[in-house]
């Protein structure tokens, strides 16, 4: 043992190293490994060490746990969860949402990783990695990772873990694994097995293969990629051993305070490559880009729940550097907000100061006043036989300029006894509990004190949203600190959404109403075979003229500043290039308009949204698009139905046309799931391609407003004429402003495909009813429930 302590393992392995390589080229050729990979002798000498430390796990595992509490998983390479090249069994805290990047040399990894359920991991990685087939210069790959958990460590059990590597891909790093990890006071160890990109080692026999000789042989076709490879999974004649330690370091005292949150990592690689030299995976023998080691050791740190970087010594020869950032959507940093406005007494009963009636102006007047910002002229009801419309009038004076200040555009005003009815349009809030509560504090100086109930009528461009009636003294309990946000939700009844004929004493804006806003514009492109991601910034402003009858002209104009874009490669697409000519799109240096149309937004029937729109709808198709959305407040699902004739546009993104048309058209059923806050949307029709078919969507919306989510279309388009991926599918996160302190319910939005093709691709246009609509429903107050106070 003393002998040992005083030769370092790797120096032991190296002095071995010589008489061992013979040996393992007998061997190797002894078991026929000419089937499959064979592993250089430099990594046999790695076999005495895999041996030691897999001794070591096999004495750990002879006594309970000692577990740490509350030890976070740290991050992978790979972008998982994991060790550093292997995974684990380990995951991170439910909704989790992890992006960043794995550097080294001739490879980087570009990861987003999402905890999409307690018990599932997901991975996509876009890959900027050494040309295999020449050998030099960089091409790109694309990857998607599932990891599921299969069962929680307890005292004498280990977790363990099932995962699938590039189960969406080229098969370049297709793989899969079982993993157990079991943590012994301050270090956490890992034991698994591995098969196809896992197995390159072949550390033995696959023993799925002893049952059923299916399993020994591994299909190497991938076709044109993008496909969950189902044939292959757990095949192959041979499968792959990896283990791993991982220590918690304990803190480290410093002048500048404790370093905490420090893991030291060692791992032996079921991976026996470094890159795909020589052809890997149609190749499995005589490759150039074997490892020089399967011993990875490295350093991973956590300053804080947010923030993850490692540093590691890969394959022998690279060193590697890591970073991402990390967020739970349901346990989101406290950025500042503003407070919400007090909640002032009501007022003592006081004779209101009656002024005449408004004259109203002529209709050019009021296009320049709505030009100047201006929202409209009242308008009295005709019934003011008791001077109720009078009396209103002179509160509207004092209520509107509130409203609009409070960041909503008031549209209507009535009081009938102990009921003060408002419509509002718009709003900086994203929620209807935190629409409701600003409107109430808005109105409570202005409103007479015997009233009791307020009926609010929300609406966005013409339609409404949603319709409900709360009461005044729930809040005025809640501003006195003896009430709750949950007790306003239990005294507020949502009511079917639709547009109330107005009473004779109530009071109305007059159209044209006018709404402007400059913002930046970004457009993503990943998956680029010769970059990992395109790009384009500019700058947008945008505008709404409002002109009555729920109709409406709507713009925009672009100017793209810069980016990569314009450099995407040309379309080899087989369908008309719906989307695939992004490029020529992105091209022109003079400014563009991506949308201009006129539009009409209505409730033909309670809970029943409708939309027609004609013109330039966006950047790439114009024309007319027509929809109609059966929403029922109170349900948890909703019907939707759109039909669209559309010309493809020129290039320059003016008004000009490509030649190309088609008719276009889904049903969509849109539904909440009982469970995680998951929703799903499915949609069966006709795409802009001319291709028919379906397209699935299963996303998770967090309470702070974030969502994130995958999707997947399936035409009768083949994967041949599809052409590189086979079929459209994609992922995408939403993250309201709001979350950031902003007080908009604007929100960024991401969509990341593999590859942007052709095939079931649908009309984008703004105002599509379900966005419209989806925050007016019960589900959503429900869920929203604290904005009553905020």
């Amino acid at each position: 043992m003393r002998a040992f302590k005083r030769v370092a393992p790797e120096a032991r392995c190296s002095r071995d190293a010589a008489a061992s390589a013979a040996l393992a080229s007998r061997r190797r050729w002894a078991a026929g490994v000419k089937q499959g990979l064979g592993a250089p002798p430099a990594l046999r000498a790695d076999s005495r060490c895999a041996s030691m430390l897999l001794a070591l796990i096999a004495m750990l595992a002879a006594a309970p746990a000692q577990a740490l509490d509350d030890v976070p998983a740290s991050g992978s390479n790979f972008g998982r969860v994991g060790l550093l090249e292997m995974p684990n069994a380990r995951f991170r805290p439910d909704g989790t949402i992890e992006a960043g990047i794995a550097a080294r040399r001739q490879r980087n990894f570009w990861f987003v990783n999402f905890q999409a359920l307690p018990f599932l991991e997901t991975t996509f990685r876009i890959t900027d990695r050494l040309n295999g087939t020449t050998g030099r210069g960089t091409t790109t790959d694309r990857a998607f990772d599932l990891k599921l958990r299969v069962w929680e460590e307890n005292a004498w059990r280990p977790a363990l873990a099932i995962g699938l590597q590039d189960v969406i891909g080229t098969g370049l790093y297709q793989g899969e694994y079982i993993a157990a990890s079991k943590r012994f006071w301050s270090v956490d160890a890992t034991l698994g097995m591995g098969w196809g990109r896992l197995a390159t080692g072949n550390d033995g026999r696959n023993p799925l293969g002893y049952g059923y000789s299916y399993f020994d042989t591994r299909p190497r076709s991938v076709g044109q990629g993008g496909t969950v490879a189902l044939n292959s999974l757990f095949r192959g004649r041979n499968a792959g051993i990896f283990a791993g330690l991982e220590w918690s370091v304990p803190a480290i005292d410093t002048p500048l305070g404790a370093i905490e949150g420090l893991r030291a990592k060692v791992e032996y690689s079921a991976d026996a490559l470094r890159d795909e030299r020589g052809g890997y995976p149609a190749r499995t023998t005589h490759l150039r880009g074997e490892a020089v080691s399967r011993f990875n050791a490295g350093l991973n740190w956590q300053p804080n729940r947010h923030v993850d970087v490692g540093l590691s010594f890969v394959h022998g020869t690279d060193l590697l550097l890591r970073a991402s950032l990390r967020l739970n959507p349901d346990d989101p940093p406290e950025l500042p907000r503003r407070p919400p406005p007090p909640m002032y007494p009501r007022p003592n009963p006081v004779a209101e100061s009656i002024l005449p009636p408004e004259p109203r102006p002529s209709w050019r007047d009021r296009v320049m006043q709505a030009a100047a910002g201006y929202d409209g002229t009242l308008r009295l009801g005709p019934d003011d036989a008791e001077g109720e419309a009078t009396r209103n009038a002179a509160l509207a004076r004092r209520l509107f300029p509130a409203l609009r200040d409070a960041g909503f555009l008031p549209i209507a005003f009535d009081i009938r006894g102990e009921d003060a009815r408002i419509t509002v349009s718009g709003g900086r809030y994203r929620t209807l509990a935190q629409v409701t509560g600003r409107v109430v504090r808005a109105a409570q100086p202005i409103l007479p004190p015997e009233v009791e109930r307020i009926h609010l009528t929300w609406e966005r461009d013409g339609a409404v949203v949603a319709r409900l009636i709360t009461m005044r003294e729930a809040f005025e309990n809640l501003a006195r600190g003896r009430g709750s946000a949950e007790e306003i939700l239990h005294a507020t009844q949502l009511l079917p959404a639709f547009t109330e004929s107005p009473s004779g004493t109530a009071i109305r804006t007059v159209p044209p109403r006018f709404s402007w806003g400059i913002a930046p514009a970004l457009n993503l492109q990943v998956g680029d075979a010769k970059t990992s991601l395109r790009w384009q910034a500019g700058v947008a402003a945008g505008g709404r003229l409002e002109l009555g009858w729920n109709l409406a002209v709507a713009g925009s104009v672009q100017q793209n500043i810069a980016g990569n874009l314009d450099g995407g490669l040309p379309s080899d697409s087989l369908l008309p290039h719906v989307r695939s000519d992004f490029a020529r799109y992105a091209r022109t240096d003079t400014p563009t308009i991506p949308a201009l149309y006129l539009e009409r937004l209505w409730n033909p029937a309670p809970d029943v949204y409708a939309r027609v729109t004609g013109g330039m709808l966006e950047p790439m198709f114009g024309g007319i698009s027509t929809e109609v959305l059966w929403r029922p407040h109170d349900r948890s699902w909703a019907l939707g139905f759109d039909v669209n004739y559309v010309a493809q546009r020129d290039y320059a993104q003016r008004f000009g046309s490509l030649g190309y048309s088609v008719a276009t058209g889904h049903v969509s059923v849109y539904a909440d799931l009982p469970v995680w806050n998951l929703y799903t949307v499915v949609r069966a029709g006709r795409y802009l391609a001319g291709d028919w078919g379906g397209t699935i969507e299963v996303g998770r919306r967090f309470d702070s407003g974030i969502e994130i989510g995958g999707f997947a279309t399936f035409t009768n388009v083949s994967s041949r004429d599809f052409g590189e991926g086979s079929f459209d599918k994609g992922i995408y996160l939403r993250v309201p402003f709001d979350f950031f302190g902003v007080g908009t319910r604007n929100r960024a939005s991401v969509n990341l495909r593999p590859v942007q093709r052709d095939g079931g691709q649908r009309l984008a246009v703004d105002n599509a009813l379900w966005d419209v609509s989806r925050d007016g429903r019960g589900d959503a107050l429900r869920r929203g429930y604290e904005g009553f106070g905020r």
